[in-house]
C-alpha cells in the first residue's frame, strides 16, 4: 500500500520559513518524479515545485528563488524548504508522486501565512 504524509506545516508571520516534509512508504521515491502542489478554496491545485529522478528542478515564477524541493532518498522523504513567505502562500500543501500513469497523492498539510 502507497501512502505519502505530509507533515511541517502551521501558521508563519509574513517573511518567515517553513520546512514541509512528503515521508513516502510502499514506493522508493527515488525513481518516482516528486512535486509539491498547493490548493485554495475555489482555485486548482497548483504545482509549486518539481523534482525528477534525474535530479532537475523546476518551480513557477510565483516561488522561485524562495522555494527549494528536496530530496533525501536513504529515508524515502522529500522536503519543500518556503522561505519568505507571503500571505498568497496560504494554502493547503499536498505531495505527489508520479512515474509514467502511476500517480499518488498524500493527505496534504495547511500552511498559513499571516501575521
Amino acid at each position: 500500500q502507497v501512502q505519502l504524509v505530509e507533515s511541517g506545516g502551521g501558521l508563519v508571520q509574513p517573511g518567515g520559513s517553513l520546512r514541509l516534509s512528503c515521508a513516502a512508504s510502499g514506493i522508493i521515491s527515488s525513481r518516482y518524479t516528486m512535486a509539491w502542489y498547493r490548493q485554495t478554496p475555489g482555485k486548482q491545485r497548483e504545482l509549486v515545485a518539481t523534482s525528477t529522478r534525474g535530479g532537475s528542478t523546476n518551480y513557477p515564477n510565483s516561488v522561485k528563488g524562495r522555494f527549494t524541493i528536496s530530496r533525501d532518498n536513504a529515508k524515502n522523504t522529500v522536503y519543500l524548504q518556503m522561505n519568505g513567505l507571503k500571505p498568497e502562500d496560504t494554502a493547503i500543501y499536498y505531495c505527489n508522486a508520479q512515474l509514467g500513469p502511476k500517480g499518488y497523492w498524500g493527505q496534504g498539510t495547511q500552511v498559513t501565512v499571516s501575521s
